[in-house]
Protein backbone atom coordinates (compact mmCIF):
# COMPACT_ATOMS: atom_id res chain seq x y z
CA UNK A 1 0.00 0.00 0.00
CA UNK A 2 1.38 3.53 -1.19
CA UNK A 3 1.86 5.86 1.68
CA UNK A 4 -0.52 9.48 1.63
CA UNK A 5 1.61 12.66 1.32
CA UNK A 6 0.62 16.40 0.68
CA UNK A 7 3.43 16.92 -1.95
CA UNK A 8 5.67 15.19 -4.08
CA UNK A 9 8.60 16.16 -5.96
CA UNK A 10 10.11 14.35 -8.58
CA UNK A 11 12.35 14.50 -11.85
CA UNK A 12 14.81 16.84 -9.99
CA UNK A 13 18.25 17.72 -9.41
CA UNK A 14 17.85 18.12 -5.56
CA UNK A 15 20.80 19.54 -4.04
CA UNK A 16 20.54 18.09 -0.26
CA UNK A 17 23.59 20.23 1.18
CA UNK A 18 24.81 17.19 3.15
CA UNK A 19 27.55 17.65 1.24
CA UNK A 20 28.74 19.46 -1.76
CA UNK A 21 27.97 16.53 -4.51
CA UNK A 22 24.76 14.99 -1.99
CA UNK A 23 21.65 14.85 -5.03
CA UNK A 24 18.67 13.14 -4.91
CA UNK A 25 16.01 12.82 -7.79
CA UNK A 26 12.97 13.16 -5.41
CA UNK A 27 11.44 14.35 -2.26
CA UNK A 28 8.13 13.91 -0.40
CA UNK A 29 6.45 16.69 2.14
CA UNK A 30 4.14 16.11 4.53
CA UNK A 31 2.67 18.77 7.33
CA UNK A 32 5.38 20.71 7.29
CA UNK A 33 8.20 18.17 7.01
CA UNK A 34 10.91 16.40 4.62
CA UNK A 35 9.35 13.03 4.95
CA UNK A 36 11.22 10.80 2.42
CA UNK A 37 14.20 11.44 -0.54
CA UNK A 38 15.27 9.15 -3.12
CA UNK A 39 14.75 8.13 -6.69
CA UNK A 40 11.76 8.93 -8.75
CA UNK A 41 10.76 5.54 -9.33
CA UNK A 42 11.20 5.03 -5.91
CA UNK A 43 9.18 7.74 -5.17
CA UNK A 44 6.33 6.74 -7.57
CA UNK A 45 6.25 2.95 -6.51
CA UNK A 46 6.43 4.63 -2.20
CA UNK A 47 3.88 7.34 -2.73
CA UNK A 48 0.31 8.56 -3.22
CA UNK A 49 0.39 12.59 -2.94
CA UNK A 50 -2.45 15.19 -3.19
CA UNK A 51 0.10 17.35 -5.45
CA UNK A 52 2.57 15.96 -7.32
CA UNK A 53 5.37 18.55 -8.69
CA UNK A 54 7.41 17.48 -12.02
CA UNK A 55 10.74 19.13 -11.67
CA UNK A 56 11.38 18.50 -15.32
CA UNK A 57 15.49 18.20 -13.96
CA UNK A 58 15.02 21.34 -12.48
CA UNK A 59 17.71 21.96 -9.64
CA UNK A 60 16.39 22.49 -6.02
CA UNK A 61 18.24 23.63 -2.70
CA UNK A 62 17.56 24.62 0.56
CA UNK A 63 16.17 27.91 0.70
CA UNK A 64 18.11 31.14 1.55
CA UNK A 65 18.44 33.41 4.21
CA UNK A 66 20.02 36.33 5.80
CA UNK A 67 21.93 35.84 8.99
CA UNK A 68 22.10 40.18 9.74
CA UNK A 69 19.96 42.75 8.45
CA UNK A 70 17.74 45.75 9.28
CA UNK A 71 14.54 44.66 8.39
CA UNK A 72 12.45 47.37 9.78
CA UNK A 73 15.51 49.80 8.47
CA UNK A 74 15.10 48.90 4.81
CA UNK A 75 11.48 49.38 5.11
CA UNK A 76 12.11 52.65 6.50
CA UNK A 77 14.11 53.44 3.60
CA UNK A 78 11.94 52.80 1.03
CA UNK A 79 9.70 55.82 2.11
CA UNK A 80 12.93 58.24 1.65
CA UNK A 81 14.90 59.69 -1.15
CA UNK A 82 16.86 56.38 -2.30
CA UNK A 83 20.48 57.45 -3.38
CA UNK A 84 22.02 53.66 -3.84
CA UNK A 85 22.88 53.39 -7.30
CA UNK A 86 24.13 56.59 -8.08
CA UNK A 87 27.67 56.76 -9.72
CA UNK A 88 27.89 60.96 -9.41
CA UNK A 89 27.50 63.21 -6.64
CA UNK A 90 25.78 65.22 -9.29
CA UNK A 91 23.16 62.35 -9.66
CA UNK A 92 22.29 62.19 -6.16
CA UNK A 93 21.94 65.76 -6.11
CA UNK A 94 19.39 65.77 -8.79
CA UNK A 95 17.41 62.85 -7.10
CA UNK A 96 17.57 64.91 -4.06
CA UNK A 97 16.55 68.58 -5.75
CA UNK A 98 13.58 67.07 -7.55
CA UNK A 99 12.36 66.40 -4.15
CA UNK A 100 13.14 69.23 -2.72
CA UNK A 101 11.02 70.89 -5.34
CA UNK A 102 7.75 68.59 -4.93
CA UNK A 103 8.21 69.02 -1.04
CA UNK A 104 6.98 72.29 0.88
CA UNK A 105 9.26 74.71 2.60
CA UNK A 106 10.20 73.58 5.99
CA UNK A 107 9.49 70.10 5.64
CA UNK A 108 12.35 67.74 6.22
CA UNK A 109 13.83 65.37 3.23
CA UNK A 110 15.80 62.62 4.31
CA UNK A 111 18.18 60.31 1.68
CA UNK A 112 19.32 57.23 2.61
CA UNK A 113 22.05 54.83 0.91
CA UNK A 114 24.34 57.20 -0.64
CA UNK A 115 28.09 56.07 -0.83
CA UNK A 116 30.48 58.66 -1.57
CA UNK A 117 33.27 56.02 -2.97
CA UNK A 118 30.99 55.46 -6.10
CA UNK A 119 30.91 58.73 -7.11
CA UNK A 120 32.93 59.16 -10.27
CA UNK A 121 32.75 63.19 -10.63
CA UNK A 122 34.17 64.11 -6.99
CA UNK A 123 36.75 62.77 -4.65
CA UNK A 124 36.11 60.09 -2.19
CA UNK A 125 35.01 62.60 0.47
CA UNK A 126 32.07 62.91 2.58
CA UNK A 127 29.54 65.07 1.56
CA UNK A 128 29.13 68.65 4.11
CA UNK A 129 26.37 71.05 4.85
CA UNK A 130 27.53 73.33 2.46
CA UNK A 131 27.15 70.57 -0.36
CA UNK A 132 24.05 69.88 0.70
CA UNK A 133 22.68 73.68 1.07
CA UNK A 134 23.58 73.77 -3.06
CA UNK A 135 20.24 71.49 -3.03
CA UNK A 136 17.85 73.05 -0.86
CA UNK A 137 18.40 75.75 1.65
CA UNK A 138 14.32 75.96 2.40
CA UNK A 139 14.17 72.19 3.73
CA UNK A 140 16.46 70.51 6.55
CA UNK A 141 18.20 68.10 4.27
CA UNK A 142 19.86 65.04 5.99
CA UNK A 143 21.55 61.83 4.01
CA UNK A 144 22.44 58.38 5.32
CA UNK A 145 25.72 56.86 3.87
CA UNK A 146 24.80 53.30 3.25
CA UNK A 147 26.92 51.83 5.93
CA UNK A 148 24.35 53.86 7.84
CA UNK A 149 27.56 55.13 10.42
CA UNK A 150 28.07 58.03 9.07
CA UNK A 151 25.00 61.29 8.24
CA UNK A 152 25.65 64.66 6.45
CA UNK A 153 23.68 67.47 7.00
CA UNK A 154 22.86 71.15 5.77
CA UNK A 155 22.89 74.00 7.90
CA UNK A 156 19.08 73.82 8.23
CA UNK A 157 19.13 70.63 9.62
CA UNK A 158 22.15 71.57 11.86
CA UNK A 159 20.25 74.53 13.52
CA UNK A 160 17.09 72.08 13.86
CA UNK A 161 19.02 69.65 16.09
CA UNK A 162 20.74 72.08 17.91
CA UNK A 163 23.84 71.31 16.54
CA UNK A 164 25.98 74.81 16.63
CA UNK A 165 29.82 76.28 16.90
CA UNK A 166 32.07 74.38 19.81
CA UNK A 167 29.04 71.58 19.70
CA UNK A 168 30.52 67.83 21.55
CA UNK A 169 28.63 65.07 21.03
CA UNK A 170 30.31 62.82 23.81
CA UNK A 171 31.41 59.60 23.64
CA UNK A 172 30.81 57.21 20.86
CA UNK A 173 29.80 59.87 18.48
CA UNK A 174 31.39 62.65 16.55
CA UNK A 175 30.00 65.90 15.00
CA UNK A 176 33.04 67.21 12.85
CA UNK A 177 34.02 71.20 13.55
CA UNK A 178 36.11 72.83 11.05
CA UNK A 179 39.13 75.29 11.97
CA UNK A 180 36.52 78.00 13.07
CA UNK A 181 34.61 75.25 15.56
CA UNK A 182 31.72 75.70 13.53
CA UNK A 183 30.18 71.65 12.64
CA UNK A 184 30.77 71.09 8.86
CA UNK A 185 27.50 68.78 8.24
CA UNK A 186 29.61 65.48 8.84
CA UNK A 187 27.63 63.29 11.66
CA UNK A 188 29.21 59.85 12.95
CA UNK A 189 28.38 57.05 14.66
CA UNK A 190 25.90 57.43 17.92
CA UNK A 191 26.13 61.28 17.12
CA UNK A 192 23.19 60.58 13.90
CA UNK A 193 20.58 59.57 16.71
CA UNK A 194 19.84 63.30 16.89
CA UNK A 195 18.96 63.26 13.36
CA UNK A 196 16.67 60.08 14.04
CA UNK A 197 14.97 61.22 16.81
CA UNK A 198 13.94 64.27 15.13
CA UNK A 199 12.91 63.58 11.57
CA UNK A 200 9.42 61.96 10.70
CA UNK A 201 9.11 58.57 10.43
CA UNK A 202 6.03 56.83 8.53
CA UNK A 203 6.54 53.53 10.02
CA UNK A 204 5.67 54.73 13.07
CA UNK A 205 2.00 54.11 11.80
CA UNK A 206 0.95 50.80 12.14
CA UNK A 207 -1.48 50.27 9.09
CA UNK A 208 1.40 51.65 6.68
CA UNK A 209 3.74 49.70 8.22
CA UNK A 210 2.04 46.72 7.49
CA UNK A 211 1.11 47.37 4.12
CA UNK A 212 4.45 48.16 3.47
CA UNK A 213 6.26 45.25 4.82
CA UNK A 214 3.87 42.71 3.12
CA UNK A 215 5.12 44.31 0.58
CA UNK A 216 8.41 43.89 0.61
CA UNK A 217 8.00 39.91 2.01
CA UNK A 218 6.63 39.28 -1.44
CA UNK A 219 9.76 40.67 -3.22
CA UNK A 220 12.01 38.80 -0.53
CA UNK A 221 10.33 35.54 -1.47
CA UNK A 222 10.97 36.12 -5.06
CA UNK A 223 14.51 35.77 -3.89
CA UNK A 224 14.48 32.33 -2.40
CA UNK A 225 15.23 33.55 1.28
CA UNK A 226 12.88 32.14 4.04
CA UNK A 227 14.40 33.11 7.13
CA UNK A 228 16.09 36.50 8.38
CA UNK A 229 18.17 37.68 11.34
CA UNK A 230 16.46 41.22 11.93
CA UNK A 231 18.38 43.87 14.12
CA UNK A 232 17.33 46.31 16.06
CA UNK A 233 19.44 49.83 16.00
CA UNK A 234 18.35 52.18 18.92
CA UNK A 235 20.83 54.46 17.92
CA UNK A 236 19.16 55.20 14.89
CA UNK A 237 15.66 53.97 15.93
CA UNK A 238 15.34 50.68 13.59
CA UNK A 239 12.57 49.59 15.91
CA UNK A 240 12.08 45.59 15.82
CA UNK A 241 9.81 43.38 18.00
CA UNK A 242 8.55 40.03 17.37
CA UNK A 243 4.38 41.46 17.77
CA UNK A 244 5.26 42.92 14.61
CA UNK A 245 5.64 39.97 12.22
CA UNK A 246 3.61 37.71 14.52
CA UNK A 247 0.78 39.87 14.12
CA UNK A 248 1.71 39.79 9.71
CA UNK A 249 2.16 36.02 10.17
CA UNK A 250 -1.69 35.97 11.92
CA UNK A 251 -2.88 37.35 8.57
CA UNK A 252 -1.20 35.31 6.34
CA UNK A 253 1.42 37.77 5.40
CA UNK A 254 4.50 36.31 6.67
CA UNK A 255 6.36 34.04 3.99
CA UNK A 256 9.41 34.13 6.31
CA UNK A 257 11.09 33.16 9.35
CA UNK A 258 12.24 36.17 11.27
CA UNK A 259 14.27 35.98 14.25
CA UNK A 260 14.28 39.24 15.88
CA UNK A 261 17.66 40.69 17.75
CA UNK A 262 17.60 43.09 19.91
CA UNK A 263 20.46 45.22 21.56
CA UNK A 264 18.50 45.85 25.29
CA UNK A 265 19.03 43.29 27.70
CA UNK A 266 15.58 41.32 27.59
CA UNK A 267 14.18 37.83 28.77
CA UNK A 268 14.55 34.90 25.88
CA UNK A 269 11.74 32.72 26.08
CA UNK A 270 13.14 29.23 26.56
CA UNK A 271 11.57 27.37 23.50
CA UNK A 272 10.10 23.36 24.24
CA UNK A 273 11.94 20.40 22.39
CA UNK A 274 8.12 20.24 20.62
CA UNK A 275 7.90 24.51 19.89
CA UNK A 276 11.32 24.07 18.16
CA UNK A 277 10.06 21.28 15.91
CA UNK A 278 6.85 23.09 14.99
CA UNK A 279 8.06 23.85 10.88
CA UNK A 280 5.38 26.65 11.21
CA UNK A 281 6.41 28.70 14.44
CA UNK A 282 8.09 31.90 12.19
CA UNK A 283 9.07 34.37 14.84
CA UNK A 284 11.56 33.92 17.75
CA UNK A 285 13.92 35.89 19.34
CA UNK A 286 17.88 35.84 18.02
CA UNK A 287 20.86 37.56 19.47
CA UNK A 288 22.14 40.00 21.11
CA UNK A 289 23.59 43.38 19.64
CA UNK A 290 26.70 44.70 20.66
CA UNK A 291 28.62 47.48 18.94
CA UNK A 292 32.18 48.19 18.98
CA UNK A 293 33.18 50.36 16.01
CA UNK A 294 31.85 51.94 12.62
CA UNK A 295 32.60 50.85 9.44
CA UNK A 296 35.72 51.28 6.77
CA UNK A 297 33.69 53.45 4.32
CA UNK A 298 32.91 56.15 6.61
CA UNK A 299 36.25 56.11 7.89
CA UNK A 300 35.00 55.08 11.53
CA UNK A 301 35.90 51.59 11.87
CA UNK A 302 38.31 51.29 14.87
CA UNK A 303 42.26 50.56 13.87
CA UNK A 304 45.29 50.03 15.55
CA UNK A 305 47.01 52.49 13.49
CA UNK A 306 45.55 55.15 11.32
CA UNK A 307 43.67 54.94 8.26
CA UNK A 308 46.15 55.64 5.37
CA UNK A 309 44.26 57.89 3.31
CA UNK A 310 43.25 60.01 6.87
CA UNK A 311 45.99 60.51 8.51
CA UNK A 312 45.59 61.33 12.20
CA UNK A 313 42.16 58.94 11.84
CA UNK A 314 41.86 55.31 13.88
CA UNK A 315 38.28 55.65 13.54
CA UNK A 316 35.79 55.28 16.77
CA UNK A 317 35.44 52.98 19.52
CA UNK A 318 31.99 53.41 20.49
CA UNK A 319 32.01 51.66 23.75
CA UNK A 320 34.72 51.32 26.60
CA UNK A 321 36.63 48.09 26.91
CA UNK A 322 35.35 47.82 30.56
CA UNK A 323 31.51 48.65 29.29
CA UNK A 324 31.91 46.33 26.36
CA UNK A 325 33.71 43.23 28.85
CA UNK A 326 30.51 43.85 31.31
CA UNK A 327 27.81 43.80 28.39
CA UNK A 328 29.00 40.44 26.96
CA UNK A 329 29.25 39.09 29.99
CA UNK A 330 26.00 39.99 31.43
CA UNK A 331 23.94 39.10 28.55
CA UNK A 332 25.53 35.82 28.38
CA UNK A 333 24.96 35.00 31.57
CA UNK A 334 21.49 35.87 30.90
CA UNK A 335 20.74 33.41 28.30
CA UNK A 336 21.81 35.34 25.55
CA UNK A 337 23.78 35.31 22.13
CA UNK A 338 26.28 38.38 22.10
CA UNK A 339 26.57 39.27 18.33
CA UNK A 340 28.94 42.05 18.44
CA UNK A 341 29.57 44.53 15.63
CA UNK A 342 33.48 45.17 15.37
CA UNK A 343 34.84 45.86 11.43
CA UNK A 344 38.85 47.30 12.31
CA UNK A 345 41.21 45.74 14.43
CA UNK A 346 40.85 47.68 17.11
CA UNK A 347 37.23 47.11 17.20
CA UNK A 348 38.03 43.50 16.64
CA UNK A 349 40.50 43.44 19.45
CA UNK A 350 37.51 44.67 21.85
CA UNK A 351 35.27 41.80 20.88
CA UNK A 352 37.45 38.96 21.37
CA UNK A 353 38.86 40.96 24.92
CA UNK A 354 35.29 40.49 26.00
CA UNK A 355 34.66 37.04 25.07
CA UNK A 356 38.06 35.85 26.73
CA UNK A 357 36.67 38.00 30.00
CA UNK A 358 33.09 36.78 29.49
CA UNK A 359 34.71 33.14 29.21
CA UNK A 360 37.10 33.65 32.74
CA UNK A 361 33.72 34.77 34.08
CA UNK A 362 31.99 31.87 33.42
CA UNK A 363 34.33 29.78 34.78
CA UNK A 364 34.96 31.58 37.79
CA UNK A 365 31.66 31.04 38.08
CA UNK A 366 31.80 27.31 37.87
CA UNK A 367 30.86 26.48 34.16
CA UNK A 368 33.06 24.17 32.49
CA UNK A 369 34.49 24.63 29.20
CA UNK A 370 32.45 21.99 27.23
CA UNK A 371 29.22 23.69 28.47
CA UNK A 372 30.67 26.92 26.90
CA UNK A 373 31.83 25.16 23.66
CA UNK A 374 27.76 23.21 23.33
CA UNK A 375 26.38 26.93 24.12
CA UNK A 376 25.34 29.40 22.04
CA UNK A 377 28.69 30.56 19.86
CA UNK A 378 29.74 34.21 20.11
CA UNK A 379 28.88 35.64 17.10
CA UNK A 380 31.44 38.35 15.20
CA UNK A 381 29.19 40.37 13.05
CA UNK A 382 31.19 41.44 9.39
CA UNK A 383 34.60 40.44 10.63
CA UNK A 384 36.19 42.58 8.10
CA UNK A 385 39.89 42.53 9.51
CA UNK A 386 41.24 40.13 11.57
CA UNK A 387 45.15 39.56 12.12
CA UNK A 388 46.39 36.49 12.40
CA UNK A 389 47.84 36.71 16.49
CA UNK A 390 43.67 37.40 16.49
CA UNK A 391 42.46 34.36 14.88
CA UNK A 392 44.78 31.90 16.76
CA UNK A 393 42.89 33.60 19.89
CA UNK A 394 39.36 33.05 18.25
CA UNK A 395 40.07 29.29 17.55
CA UNK A 396 39.67 28.94 21.69
CA UNK A 397 36.66 30.44 22.07
CA UNK A 398 33.41 29.09 20.44
CA UNK A 399 32.51 32.05 18.02
CA UNK A 400 30.67 31.83 14.67
CA UNK A 401 31.53 34.50 11.75
CA UNK A 402 28.72 36.16 10.59
CA UNK A 403 29.77 38.00 7.58
CA UNK A 404 28.58 39.83 4.17
CA UNK A 405 30.35 39.02 1.10
CA UNK A 406 28.70 41.65 -0.90
CA UNK A 407 30.62 44.44 1.13
CA UNK A 408 33.74 43.39 -1.28
CA UNK A 409 31.93 43.72 -4.51
CA UNK A 410 32.04 47.69 -3.58
CA UNK A 411 35.46 47.53 -1.18
CA UNK A 412 37.85 45.90 -2.96
CA UNK A 413 38.03 49.05 -4.89
CA UNK A 414 39.55 51.42 -1.81
CA UNK A 415 40.20 49.20 0.72
CA UNK A 416 44.70 49.46 0.27
CA UNK A 417 43.71 52.87 0.50
CA UNK A 418 42.02 52.90 3.79
CA UNK A 419 44.20 50.44 5.48
CA UNK A 420 46.94 49.55 3.44
CA UNK A 421 49.46 46.50 3.54
CA UNK A 422 46.74 45.64 6.25
CA UNK A 423 44.36 44.79 3.56
CA UNK A 424 46.20 41.36 3.50
CA UNK A 425 43.85 40.82 6.62
CA UNK A 426 40.87 41.99 5.09
CA UNK A 427 38.04 39.59 3.90
CA UNK A 428 39.87 36.40 4.08
CA UNK A 429 37.28 33.70 4.33
CA UNK A 430 39.36 31.23 2.80
CA UNK A 431 41.04 31.36 5.62
CA UNK A 432 38.48 31.32 8.03
CA UNK A 433 37.05 28.34 6.56
CA UNK A 434 40.33 26.20 6.84
CA UNK A 435 41.12 27.63 9.93
CA UNK A 436 37.92 25.70 10.66
CA UNK A 437 35.75 28.69 11.63
CA UNK A 438 31.95 28.72 10.76
CA UNK A 439 30.75 31.65 8.19
CA UNK A 440 27.31 32.43 7.76
CA UNK A 441 26.01 35.45 5.30
CA UNK A 442 24.13 38.31 5.53
CA UNK A 443 23.49 41.61 3.76
CA UNK A 444 23.54 44.35 6.67
CA UNK A 445 20.22 45.23 4.23
CA UNK A 446 20.06 48.20 3.77
CA UNK A 447 23.56 48.45 3.17
CA UNK A 448 23.04 46.19 0.95
CA UNK A 449 19.86 44.39 -0.55
CA UNK A 450 18.14 41.70 1.04
CA UNK A 451 19.16 39.51 -1.87
CA UNK A 452 21.95 36.62 -1.16
CA UNK A 453 22.63 36.57 -4.58
CA UNK A 454 25.51 39.09 -4.94
CA UNK A 455 27.11 37.89 -1.83
CA UNK A 456 27.50 34.53 -3.34
CA UNK A 457 28.90 36.46 -5.85
CA UNK A 458 31.27 38.10 -3.92
CA UNK A 459 32.47 35.08 -2.20
CA UNK A 460 33.19 33.30 -5.01
CA UNK A 461 34.24 35.55 -7.67
CA UNK A 462 35.78 38.60 -5.45
CA UNK A 463 35.55 40.77 -8.16
CA UNK A 464 32.97 43.93 -9.12
CA UNK A 465 30.35 42.16 -10.60
CA UNK A 466 29.74 44.90 -12.67
CA UNK A 467 32.92 44.43 -14.70
CA UNK A 468 34.05 41.07 -13.73
CA UNK A 469 37.20 43.22 -12.30
CA UNK A 470 40.30 42.87 -11.07
CA UNK A 471 40.93 40.12 -13.54
CA UNK A 472 40.91 36.84 -12.10
CA UNK A 473 39.17 38.39 -8.27
CA UNK A 474 40.78 40.33 -5.34
CA UNK A 475 42.99 38.41 -3.11
CA UNK A 476 41.55 35.00 -5.53
CA UNK A 477 43.76 32.77 -3.02
CA UNK A 478 40.81 33.77 -0.44
CA UNK A 479 37.99 32.95 -2.68
CA UNK A 480 35.30 29.87 -1.67
CA UNK A 481 33.76 27.57 -3.68
CA UNK A 482 29.74 28.09 -4.87
CA UNK A 483 28.78 25.38 -2.66
CA UNK A 484 30.48 26.95 0.69
CA UNK A 485 29.03 30.45 -0.35
CA UNK A 486 25.51 28.87 -0.41
CA UNK A 487 26.02 27.16 2.72
CA UNK A 488 26.79 30.68 4.61
CA UNK A 489 23.11 31.55 3.56
CA UNK A 490 21.46 28.31 4.33
CA UNK A 491 23.12 25.79 6.33
CA UNK A 492 25.42 28.04 8.00
CA UNK A 493 23.03 30.49 9.30
CA UNK A 494 20.66 27.22 10.86
CA UNK A 495 23.52 26.40 12.56
CA UNK A 496 24.33 30.03 14.12
CA UNK A 497 20.17 30.06 15.24
CA UNK A 498 21.13 26.27 16.78
CA UNK A 499 18.43 25.11 14.59
CA UNK A 500 20.71 22.57 12.38
CA UNK A 501 18.25 19.77 13.71
CA UNK A 502 15.49 21.27 11.60
CA UNK A 503 17.00 23.61 8.93
CA UNK A 504 19.73 24.14 6.25
CA UNK A 505 19.94 20.99 4.84
CA UNK A 506 17.27 19.15 3.01
CA UNK A 507 16.84 15.81 5.13
CA UNK A 508 14.19 13.54 6.69
CA UNK A 509 12.89 15.41 9.48
CA UNK A 510 14.19 18.97 8.18
CA UNK A 511 11.38 21.46 7.44
CA UNK A 512 10.84 21.42 3.94
CA UNK A 513 12.02 25.14 3.00
CA UNK A 514 13.49 25.14 -0.25
CA UNK A 515 13.66 26.59 -3.56
CA UNK A 516 13.54 25.65 -7.17
CA UNK A 517 15.90 27.76 -9.94
CA UNK A 518 15.83 28.01 -13.29
CA UNK A 519 19.31 26.68 -13.54
CA UNK A 520 21.89 24.29 -12.02
CA UNK A 521 24.17 26.41 -10.83
CA UNK A 522 25.80 24.93 -8.51
CA UNK A 523 27.70 23.06 -11.59
CA UNK A 524 27.68 25.76 -13.41
CA UNK A 525 29.90 28.98 -14.40
CA UNK A 526 30.83 30.81 -11.58
CA UNK A 527 30.33 33.60 -13.42
CA UNK A 528 26.48 33.06 -14.06
CA UNK A 529 25.40 33.40 -10.59
CA UNK A 530 23.69 36.73 -10.92
CA UNK A 531 21.99 35.16 -13.87
CA UNK A 532 19.94 32.47 -11.36
CA UNK A 533 16.23 33.05 -11.12
CA UNK A 534 14.43 31.64 -8.39
CA UNK A 535 11.37 29.70 -9.70
CA UNK A 536 9.88 28.73 -6.85
CA UNK A 537 10.29 29.56 -2.69
CA UNK A 538 8.85 26.63 -0.11
CA UNK A 539 8.52 27.60 3.76
CA UNK A 540 7.45 24.43 5.53
CA UNK A 541 6.17 22.92 1.87
CA UNK A 542 4.02 25.77 1.43
CA UNK A 543 4.21 27.62 -1.75
CA UNK A 544 5.16 30.98 -0.81
CA UNK A 545 6.60 32.44 -4.42
CA UNK A 546 5.95 31.40 -7.93
CA UNK A 547 7.85 32.91 -11.03
CA UNK A 548 4.63 31.51 -13.06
Amino acid sequence: MKTNVEKLFINGKIYTFKDADDTVEALAVDKGYIVWVGTTAEAKEKFEAAEIIDMEGKSMEPAMGDSHLHFYAYCQTLTTVDLAGCTTRKEAWERLAKKAAETPEGMWIKGSNYDQSKWKDVEDVLPTADDLDQITTKHPLVIKRCCLHEVSANHMALEKAGIGKGYVYGEGGLCELDADGNPNGIIREQASKLFDDIVPDPLLDPEFKETLMAKVFKEVSSQGVTMMDTYAAKIWNFFESTETYENLDKKGLLPVRMQVCLEEMYDKPVLTEEQKADPFRKVGYGTYKIFTDGSFGARSAALLEDYCDDPGNKGILVITQDALNEKTYKAYKHGLQPATHCIGDAGTEAALQAIEYTIAKCLEDGMTMEEIWAGPKFRIIHAQLIHEDQLERFKKVPVIFDIQPVFLNTDLHWIEERIGDRAVDSYTWRRYIDEGFICTGGSDCPVELYTPWPGIWGAVNRTDPIDNLPAGGWRPDQKVTKFEAACMYSKNMAYGNQMEKYLGTLEVGKFADMIITDRDWLAGPDDDILNVKVLKTYLAGKEVYSAE
